[in-house]
């Protein structure tokens, strides 16, 4: 009897440390409902834009490691700081094996972000051995439909992400300051007149991957009082032809800039290649560079509105 009510005395006492705790919580992860019982404390986070929001929220004491940064060039002296002595598992894509040996009880991918549909890694895969999936929003365009990429996609990781770990007064607190920085940098340009028809390159030379309807960069040039001319294209990041960018006659280029070829090499081909001489991005000279962290959803989006916006309509600034 005295150890049956001890039992239920111990079951009580971590029910009200659970609740105190806010947990267990339920956050929505694309089309699914993942349910947390407790803050993950071996978390892995996928390429530098998500490993980015998982620093900004203070989260390195519940990570075992981060992956797919070095592989891509993306790295910088900066970030390296900032991770301090946290393992990079893998320079490009982690597998089963690697996570299981770094005893990961989560995974903070997307789609195309580390996850692939029909691939090793999903979220299916991944929890008969124990591992959590949260799926990057902009992502989930690849197994569902969703609205069109904005602002919130990014706001929403950030918030979910603060919820799963327990901080998500934090979370709360980053978001509004996100938002009150981002309404500051519209203000400036709002009615500045027409706004500029964009093109994003990424990478590519016989044929361009570029950002559609639904990646990141299509939400970032809007705020800035941009267009992208690609933002009829129904998917996030796709390969598309050089005759629709010549037809659509871009303004503006946005480099993205990461990988073995710079930025310098991406716009040196653009100008040296006689089909875009008439482009007016090209005729003008009018190229602006976004690092990868700023192009992708992740806190730099702040940073990369801001640069936008001055570059679009620099008289407004």
């Amino acid at each position: 009897m005295r150890l049956a009510l001890l039992l239920a005395a111990t079951f009580s006492l971590a029910a009200s440390m659970a609740a105190a705790s806010g947990f267990p919580v339920t956050v929505k992860s694309c089309n699914r409902d993942v349910t947390f019982e407790a803050a993950p404390k071996r978390a892995v986070s996928q390429d530098i834009n998500l490993t980015e929001m998982m620093l900004a929220l203070g989260l390195t004491g519940n990570m075992a490691g981060y992956s797919g940064i070095s592989g891509w060039y993306k790295m910088d002296a900066a970030l390296k700081e900032r991770l301090g002595s946290l393992p990079e598992l893998a320079p490009q894509r982690p597998t089963k094996e690697v996570l299981l040996a770094a005893d990961a009880d989560f995974l903070f991918a997307g789609w195309n972000y580390g996850l692939k549909v029909g691939g090793e890694l999903t979220p299916d895969t991944l929890l008969p051995l124990g591992i959590k999936v949260y799926e990057l929003t902009e992502s989930c365009i690849h197994i569902m439909k969703k609205d069109k990429s904005s602002m919130d996609d990014m706001y929403n990781d950030i918030l979910n992400i603060g919820r799963i770990f327990g901080v998500e007064e934090k979370a709360a607190a980053l978001v509004d300051g996100y938002k009150r920085e981002i309404a500051a940098a519209t203000a400036t340009v709002a009615g500045a007149g027409e706004a500029p028809k964009v093109f994003v390159y990424d990478s590519g030379e016989e044929k361009p991957f570029t950002a559609g309807r639904f990646a990141m960069p299509t939400a970032l040039i809007e705020a800035a009082g941009g267009r992208n001319i690609m933002e009829d294209v129904e998917t996030s990041w796709t390969e598309v032809g050089w005759e629709p960018v010549i037809e659509r006659n871009p303004d503006i280029v946005l480099i993205v800039d990461y990988g073995a070829v710079s930025a310098a090499e991406k716009i040196d081909f653009m100008r040296r290649n006689p089909a875009f001489k008439d482009i007016p991005a090209v005729k003008n000279n009018r190229f602006v560079i976004l690092p990868y962290a700023q192009a992708t959803p992740g806190p730099r989006n702040i940073e990369a509105v801001k640069a936008l916006a001055t570059a679009f309509h620099p008289k407004s600034n």
